[in-house]
């Protein structure tokens, strides 16, 4: 049993961690209660760990503080979908209470589950209970509870904290209840905790239950307000109602500092912020209403890299591209591609490779999906420390990617580009069709394993048992609100292209004024892809 937590513990519970994460994947993957086959939590949070253990791996240093440094970056790195981002940050918050501590005790241990609280919470926009988020907050309310102060007594108290939090998830979250399961990113947070419960007190398998900085020198001089936390000044000139502005000030406030919004009584204002995420705060200006003559300023970056910036020139456009015919598509419209790998679900360090690799001094990012929007931001939120510009334009679907691409423009100032091209992403109305991989609760009803499914912006709309029959009832749905041009995209599964040539034939005999594009998208687990402009 140890009586501190160091160097070589962590290094043992981040192996633990990533191997019984692999061993628990597929139990927590069947807890996901929406029935869609990609991004399934388990395999997101076994991948992330496998990528923190890697960067432990090569990590040499002496202190306990510094070795959970590197298993955070490594898990930042790697994370894959919205758990993977949220542990990514757990370990950030244990990072940061340690600060490079050379060994932990039971106090600094429960420090460290607090500020990982802290993090987690801070890492979702809309936190919302009955999550993972529920089960790491428990988890240190029990070590802030508990009678004793030796590192096992904190260890074993938080475990069981996490435990009882993630058996209250249902009383918290009616789907899950419904589901008669527990959150399944709550249950891969207690894999992770009794894994250190492992290394800590050398019990096994503490839970074996089987579940259905840069240097900122001379910024100052370069800014009259504001902190030097924020490295970009972003000002506009913007139209809108007073209650999207009210809307607007909390929005931007969240991003920086040194906001200030004034107007000139007739509807326009002058919008100015200091930020890190360029495109969020021009991205908040288009939904409040209309921003034009755009300028953004790069306070001094890290004198090592101005070098490499100097080198680096023109504007790039990198997308995520799930699907051989998808990569072709977005490569002959001049876009840089990041694939994925074999799991077509990229990492954070896939995509940040792909952003530093460009070459170009300004970068347009575009996820292409919700379950990739997370890394995204954080692999874009990396550039920006190595001192480019990075702007992410929200597409949740290949078919925005795609609308997004058809009006980019190099030749335009780069701010104004960003806005049209999420303009037309947002113009975009997207549907998808999957076939259910476990029975669930459905908007549309119950569903069960092997049922076609259609969703319209991410929400199950119609239930059939045949693809072209339910890619039908959801084209009409979306053209009844208006459409001129219709996307499809045509995945890998069997029988897909068949189904893309049904429902295009049903387009051009009953809606003859609507313009067709179909295309071979190749994406895993959506036999088609739908777009509508």
């Amino acid at each position: 049993m140890l009586m501190q937590l160091d160097a070589s513990a962590v290094r043992r519970w981040c192996t633990a961690a990533a191997d019984e994460l692999h061993a628990h994947r597929s139990e927590i993957d069947d807890l996901n209660v929406f029935p869609i086959p990609d991004g399934d939590t388990g395999t997101n949070l076994a991948l992330t760990l496998r990528s923190a253990s890697e960067a432990v791996a090569s990590d040499r240093s002496a202190a306990a503080g510094t070795v959970l440094r590197a298993m955070a970056q490594g898990a930042l790195l790697g994370a894959r979908g919205n758990s993977g981002v949220i542990v990514s940050q757990v370990l950030r918050g244990f990072a940061d209470a340690f600060d490079g501590a050379f060994e932990g005790d039971g106090q600094l241990v429960t420090a460290g589950l607090r500020s990982a609280t802290d993090a987690a919470y801070a890492a979702v926009s809309e936190p919302v209970e009955g999550t993972i988020l529920s089960v790491m907050r428990g988890a240190a309310d029990a070590a802030d509870s508990a009678g004793g102060t030796g590192l096992a007594d904190i260890v074993r108290a938080a475990c069981s904290g996490a435990r009882q939090a993630l058996d209250r998830t249902p009383q918290q979250l009616e789907v899950l209840a419904r589901a008669g399961v527990v959150d399944a990113g709550g249950r891969g947070l207690v894999v992770l905790l009794d894994a250190l419960a492992m290394v800590v007190t050398g019990d096994q398998r503490a839970d074996p239950r089987v579940l259905p900085g840069r240097d900122r020198a001379g910024l100052e001089s370069v800014r009259e307000t504001g902190s030097a936390e924020f490295g970009y000044e972003v000002q506009y000139l913007l139209h809108a109602g007073q209650e999207a502005i009210q809307t607007l000030c909390r929005a931007l406030s969240e991003l920086g500092d040194s906001l200030a919004v004034v107007g000139s009584g007739d509807g326009l204002f002058n919008v100015h912020v200091h930020v890190n995420d360029v495109g969020a705060a021009i991205e908040a200006g288009i939904e409040a209403g209309r921003p034009h003559r755009i300028t953004v300023v790069r306070f001094a970056d890290q004198l090592a890299a101005e070098g490499e910036l100097s080198r680096r020139s023109g504007t790039a456009v990198v997308a995520v591209a799930p699907g051989d015919g998808l990569v072709d598509l977005f490569r002959s419209e001049g876009v840089l591609v990041v694939e994925g790998g074999p799991t077509q679900n990229p990492s954070t360090v896939d995509v940040l490779d792909e952003l530093r690799d460009s070459g170009a001094a300004q970068i347009i990012l575009l996820p292409n999906a919700s379950a990739v929007s997370g890394v995204a931001e954080l692999a874009a939120e990396q550039a920006r420390e190595c001192g480019l510009v990075v702007a992410v334009v929200p597409t949740k679907s290949p078919v925005q990617g795609l609308a997004a691409v058809a009006v980019h423009d190099e030749s335009r100032r780069f701010e104004d580009d960003v806005i049209a091209m999420a303009e037309a992403a947002a113009a975009t109305r997207f549907a998808e069709v999957t076939v259910a991989v476990r029975e669930s609760i459905t908007f549309a009803g119950r569903c069960a394993a092997g049922d076609v499914l259609g969703l319209i912006d991410g929400e199950v709309v119609e239930i059939g048992a045949d693809v072209a029959e339910v890619a039908i009832r959801l084209v009409e749905r979306l053209i009844g609100a208006g459409g001129e041009l219709v996307t499809v995209l045509a995945g890998a599964d069997p029988g897909a292209e068949q189904a893309s040539r049904t429902l295009e034939r049903h387009i051009r005999q009953h809606h003859p004024v609507v313009e067709v594009s179909a295309f071979a998208g190749g994406q895993p687990h959506f036999p088609l892809l739908i777009g509508v402009e």
